[in-house]
């Protein structure tokens, strides 16, 4: 689902960005609920500061937020791991030219516009500059998600990948 939004990012860089788990629903601008097989739900939430994917399985909830975060350092590492090894995540960090990330981000919309699992927000002022979430359904005891975090003004394009196992 692609949605424009009216509140420009407050993240302006990768190194803004941090890592939060089990923190507290953060205000969204956008919401995508997604029921899984086995009654897990996942809800992929697109923040003026980036992420948060809240997922519920039986008694578990996990709360992920990758996004500037008031009183927090910025710090967004390359792995990490949780939730007695049930959790993890990584973030790569591309630096590209102008056209370059403008046909990276060109063929996200492209993939994730149809896609039921998929959130795309696009905030004002550059067609370039999105966030966007993608739920892998469960899979093997797993749920996965991936997110991307598009920088024009830095020519800087943040993947992560997250995998939860429900097992």
């Amino acid at each position: 689902m692609l949605v424009s939004l009216d509140t420009p990012y407050a993240d302006t860089t990768a190194a803004d960005l941090s890592l939060a788990l089990d923190g507290p629903e953060q205000p969204a601008l956008h919401v995508l609920e997604c029921r899984l097989p086995g009654g897990a739900t996942a809800v992929l939430r697109l923040l003026g500061a980036s992420h948060q994917v809240l997922l519920r399985a039986g008694d578990r909830r996990i709360s992920e937020t990758v996004a500037c975060l008031p009183g927090r350092t910025p710090q967004l590492p390359e792995q990490a791991g949780g939730h007695d090894g049930r959790y993890a995540f990584r973030a790569e960090v591309f630096r590209l030219d102008r056209a370059g990330l403008g046909a990276r981000i060109a063929e996200l919309r492209s993939t994730l516009d149809d896609d039921p699992y998929a959130l795309v927000g696009v905030f004002p002022g550059d067609p370039d500059a999105v966030t966007a979430l993608r739920l892998a359904p469960v899979d093997d005891g797993a749920v996965r998600w991936q997110t991307w975090h598009a920088y024009p003004q830095t020519g800087e394009l943040v993947t992560t990948s997250t995998t939860v196992n429900l097992t």
